[in-house]
């Protein structure tokens, strides 16, 4: 299987009576492809910036019928965008306990499972970890370095010149994951508790260092919500998969 990896090879190309069967595209750029006569028998798509655009289908924008499906299947989700601390702090209880549907009624031999090239349970959570603590520890209440060692972040972050001496090279237990899977989910539900709207609109700085972008309380928030019912929703269809 030939790979094409960090290649700008393809842009602006035409592909013609070309077969891709079978092949995936992880992490890339399709923004702007165009396809007519195509067969699409099959093709699974899964964006999580879907809802910051357009996705044309037979001349119909299917993003907001996506969105409304999610919304659907995952009550509560459309509380991820809410403006108000009443609205934030229905959202997430409600992916709180959504969440807590999973992971209690995962079985121990599927915790550390996973599909190809996706995260297993245990490695989902830790990611939630980090980005809790990068957009509330570290968005938020501003600590300098507010990163867990059991955090996990993105592939790829390494080469992009991270610091991955934060975190710790062994595998935590699973019992240690849910342990500090719940200090920081405390740690929201007490931010919420007395949250006014007045702190939800003061500005922050991004906590991944993009200087363009002067999120506000409000907004660190509405990212971890939106992290929650994103790894959810992954998770979920995992475990389907691999149950």
């Amino acid at each position: 299987m030939t790979v094409y990896s960090r290649t700008k090879q393809f842009e602006g190309a035409t592909f013609v009576r070309a077969s891709l069967r079978g092949a995936t595209v992880r992490s890339s750029d399709v923004s702007g492809v165009t396809m007519r006569g195509v067969d699409v028998d099959g093709l699974d798509i899964d964006s999580h910036d879907l809802f910051m655009g357009r996705l044309v289908v037979n001349g119909v924008d299917v993003v907001p019928l996506v969105d409304a499906e999610l919304n659907r299947q995952f009550p509560g989700r459309e509380l991820q965008r809410a403006q108000t601390p009443e609205g934030l702090r229905d959202g997430w209880a409600a992916v709180q306990a959504a969440w807590r549907t999973t992971v209690t009624s995962t079985p121990p031999e599927l915790v550390d499972a996973h599909v190809e090239d996706e995260w297993s349970l245990a490695e989902t959570l830790r990611h939630l970890v980090l980005a809790t603590d990068a957009w509330l520890r570290g968005g938020v209440l501003q600590i300098p370095q507010p990163l867990h060692e059991i955090g996990l972040i993105f592939t790829g972050a390494g080469e992009m010149g991270f610091d991955m001496s934060i975190f710790r090279p062994d595998p935590p237990t699973y019992e240690e994951v849910l342990t500090v899977r719940a200090e920081r989910q405390q740690l929201v539900t007490d931010l919420l508790a007395t949250a006014s709207a007045e702190l939800l609109a003061e500005e922050r700085a991004d906590p991944w260092g993009d200087p363009d972008w002067r999120p506000t309380v409000g907004d660190c928030i509405r990212v971890i919500l939106e992290e929650e019912w994103a790894h959810l929703r992954y998770t979920r269809r995992d475990l389907a998969l691999l149950g």
